[in-house]
């Protein structure tokens, strides 16, 4: 069932990873997943790493290892920014492992300090995230 379609633009700080018309945008929030179609209410909201799933029709459907960010829905536009957006094709499981041993370690050597402490934190449920996502292809 054709969906009316919206303007959905992702953006990573080293610049856009993707623009186009989709009918439907499919993420993890803060509190919770989340589908968005167009004329969706107002909606600004923080992003979970999660597999960031953009609906250009039923069967075509481009995928996206999403890191943590905003979205922000107006009318018929959605911004999506996140600090990493990489297709799942373009992950590497080692590299990744790597990452998160690295993260691991950041967080015991960040003892008391609690922002050392978060920062870690963020970095190893990203990378688990991507992790998981690498998997599932």
């Amino acid at each position: 069932m054709a969906r009316t379609k919206f303007q959905v633009e992702v953006l990573t700080p080293e610049g856009e990873v993707f623009k186009d018309e989709v009918e439907m945008v499919s993420t993890r929030t803060a509190v919770g997943s989340i589908g968005i179609l167009a004329n969706h209410t107002p909606i600004l909201c923080m992003l979970d790493p999660a597999e960031l799933r953009l609906y250009k029709s039923d069967s075509e459907v481009v995928h996206f290892a999403q890191a943590e960010g905003y979205m922000q829905m107006s009318g018929t536009h959605a911004l999506i920014l996140v600090e990493e957006a990489v297709p799942p094709g373009d992950l590497d499981v080692a590299e990744l492992r790597e990452r998160l041993s690295e993260a691991e370690r950041a967080a015991d050597r960040a003892g008391e300090d609690t922002e050392k402490q978060r920062v870690a934190q963020r970095n190893k449920q990203r990378l688990e995230a991507f992790l998981r996502i690498a998997g599932s292809e």
